[in-house]
């Protein structure tokens, strides 16, 4: 039997209505809609799924972030066209089974006895000969060969020209058309258990049963029953958060404009969330132990759940899907960068959001995370995850790709660098920026600095400004020096200390250019004076960029690079009278020029310089945390797996039957050709042309007609 590509044929009066049974009927036509679900899982597969509508802006922009999500390609899996298309693959595959069912099974069961002489010699595989024996005996010992084959045979003897000849039927491999049905079946079984399990009940309740997407906040309890599912709810996955030391029992489905309220039939209740690290900082295990509270029984069951060993109570699995921070209580002490912010200390939870104000200027603190342990590679200094992103060595990209094969990996030096604190400042206008500090200072080019990032959008990479630590490994001396660069009266006093200190004695005229040049360079490094001609993007706002342009608008270009040199060297000299006098002033003793506070000096002014573009007054350094963690588990009532199973059963079975399992027949013409003797014709199908047919019918021809191979 050959399957038709063409559609269930019926009679009706209606000529569209019978072309569109056709159409949906047709192999062609189920084809197409599993093309276009293949299609549709890859854009979900590229495209990640449900995330926040700003993330989809800032990748593809807003006109095609609105193409994009009006064709719900960020909800592909739940989206209406994806489940219709679902919907008419189950219609259009069991069509085509309910049509070909009754002709497999008519094919299944026949042995075509009654097929011609003449047919048999139009076969590839035929055969002819003379055989010393009746018609009658021939067909018996042949029959019986085939028979101790393996082979299902029937004989069938007819009146020929020549007087009474026999036919020899048989067939092997007939459960090839078993794995037909077996394939196309496990397509409707998979399709049906999505169906079940994805969200059409979900929406068949939101669209009959006046169910609507929640969009507002506020407790989980006050919630209005339209936007709460039943416990009975038949088919559901959702997440379900449970902080550790409390009890959750309502889980979260999201919607792409909202989300639904699951009650389940109990409670999860965290009493330890465990997680262990590989050396790369990876999450190696994390699993939570729990106690589950039923509602109707007010039975406790304590189990633990972890990846891949869910949980199960009620028909419900519980699965561990990742973890979260709890509420974390983090203490923050506000650190003046640009601007002239005073220090301050915050308290606030994650997730939670503070209100600060300056003047002004009105912003809102978003805690957003917190991380205890930050794993970095040390292997090549400056080269870690959180040290300089700008950064390409070309050179050393390439040679990790090239060399010979048993080459190993990149050299490691991984170290635990210790907490890192992530927050938003958001302005009054709605915009925010990112930022992610660390809590301690890292080696990073044999010097202690503190790490301060930010970034834009959830797009770019985190742009780190450095710090260095003084020398009592803490920010507070580059904090002093920054806040005495900002005062007029103290570089004033720094400027005459320098030129007192770099011209011997008596030499006034010389010491008043000093003091003319170093006021000059260290007001043009603290942003007291822009040159008029300076334009930049961003706008040049002070540090070396505004030394850099008061040479260019003021000094000719051959002269230029000596006159830097000198200007820098006044400027540095400046700076570290400048530093000692902050400290003076802090009550703490002069440094000595040695090579630690050389190093000290170098860093802290390429950071001052760089703090003027630093988009917020203050950055935020941690300063103690507590920290509470929370696990997040997935809850499912699955009804669609088990038919989910079945169907890959069935469907590996149907491809392994349709490859492996060879659909042949054979069939042998005896008819009388004298006494005692008959004439054969022998021939043999195959819905395969493979070498192991060619084998077998030399084989069969050896065996039956007794014909050397």
């Amino acid at each position: 039997m050959t399957v038709s590509t063409q559609g269930l044929q019926i009679r009706t009066g209606s000529r569209f209505a019978s072309q569109l049974v056709e159409l949906v009927s047709s192999m062609r036509f189920a084809i197409s809609l599993l093309t276009v679900i293949c299609i549709a899982s890859v854009i979900g597969t590229v495209v990640k799924q449900h995330e926040p509508l700003n993330n989809y802006v800032n990748q593809f922009g807003p006109f095609w972030s609105d193409v994009f999500g009006s064709a719900r390609l960020f909800t592909v899996y739940s989206a209406w066209w994806f489940l219709l298309i679902l919907a008419f693959l189950v219609v259009s595959t069991s069509l085509c089974i309910a049509r070909n069912t009754p002709k497999i099974l008519v094919d299944f069961k026949a042995y075509k006895e009654n097929i011609r002489e003449q047919s048999l010699k139009a076969f590839p595989h035929r055969a002819e000969g003379a055989l010393p024996e009746t018609p009658e005996s021939a067909a018996n010992r042949i029959g019986q060969t085939l028979l101790g084959s393996g082979w299902k045979v029937k004989l069938q003897s007819r009146e020929s020209a020549g007087g009474t000849g026999w036919m020899v039927a048989a067939k092997a491999g007939s459960t090839n058309k078993i794995g037909y049905l077996a394939a196309h079946s496990a397509i409707v079984l998979v399709c049906l258990g999505g169906l079940l399990d994805g969200d059409l009940v979900v929406r068949a309740q939101m669209w009959f049963n006046g169910k609507t997407p929640f969009t507002g906040g506020g407790l989980i309890a006050d919630v209005a029953p339209q936007h709460r599912l039943s416990p009975s709810n038949p088919t559901f996955r959702g997440n379900l958060l449970v902080t550790e030391g409390t009890t959750a029992g309502t889980a979260i489905l999201a919607q792409s404009d909202g989300v639904l309220l699951q009650d389940l039939p109990f409670s999860v209740e965290l009493k330890k969330f465990i997680v262990e690290y590989y050396d790369t900082g990876m999450p190696r295990l994390f699993a939570s132990d729990i106690v589950i509270h039923d509602h109707e029984t007010g039975e406790k069951k304590e189990t633990r759940v972890e990846v891949n060993h869910p949980a199960s109570h009620r028909g419900i699995n519980i699965y561990q899907s990742s973890f979260d921070d709890g509420g974390s209580r983090v203490n923050l002490q506000a650190v003046p960068i640009n601007g002239p912010a005073k220090a301050f200390e915050v308290s606030g939870v994650i997730g939670g959001t503070s209100a600060l104000s300056n003047g002004d200027q009105k912003l809102t603190l978003e805690y957003t995370g917190l991380r205890v342990i930050n794993v970095e590679n040390f292997a090549n200094q400056g080269e870690a995850s959180g040290t300089d992103v700008r950064k390409v060595d070309l050179r050393s990209s390439i040679e990790s790709r090239l060399g010979s094969g048993h080459k190993p990996g990149a050299e490691k030096t991984l170290r635990n660098v210790g907490p890192s604190f992530s927050y938003k400042l958001r302005d009054a206008a709605g915009q925010a920026v990112e930022y992610n500090n660390y809590m301690l200072p890292m080696e990073i080019d044999g010097s202690r600095m503190f790490l301060f990032g930010m970034r834009e959008t959830p797009s770019e990479p985190f742009r780190y400004l450095r710090i260095p630590a003084d020398e009592q490994d803490s920010i507070d001396g580059f904090v002093r020096l920054r806040s005495a660069l900002a005062d007029p009266v103290l570089r004033e006093l720094a400027v005459r200390r320098y030129a007192v200190s770099a011209v011997e004695a008596g030499r006034t005229e010389l010491a008043e250019a000093l003091q003319a040049s170093s006021g000059r360079a260290i007001g043009l490094f603290a942003g007291a004076e822009i040159p008029e001609a300076a334009v930049g993007n961003p706008p040049i706002k002070g540090g070396l960029q505004a030394v850099s342009a008061f040479l260019e608008n003021n000094v000719p270009e051959a002269e230029r690079e000596r006159a830097s040199d000198v200007l820098v060297r006044i400027l540095n000299g400046t700076l570290f009278e400048l530093l000692q006098v902050s400290r003076e002033r802090a009550g703490l003793p002069p440094l000595e020029r040695s090579e630690a506070t050389q190093q000290f000096m170098t860093h802290a002014v390429m950071s001052l310089s760089d703090a003027f573009y630093y988009p917020a007054p203050m950055t935020f350094q941690l300063k103690d945390f507590e920290h509470v963690q929370a696990s997040v588990f997935q809850v499912a009532r699955a009804p669609g797996q088990s038919i989910v199973y079945l169907g890959c059963g069935l469907l590996i079975l149907g491809v392994f039957v349709m490859l492996y399992v060879r659909e042949r027949r054979v069939w042998v013409w005896l008819s009388p050709a004298g006494a005692g003797q008959s004439q054969a014709t022998m021939a043999l199908s195959s819905n395969r042309k493979t070498m192991e047919a060619d084998q077998e019918f030399e084989m069969l021809k050896s065996q039956l007609l007794k014909v050397p191979s």
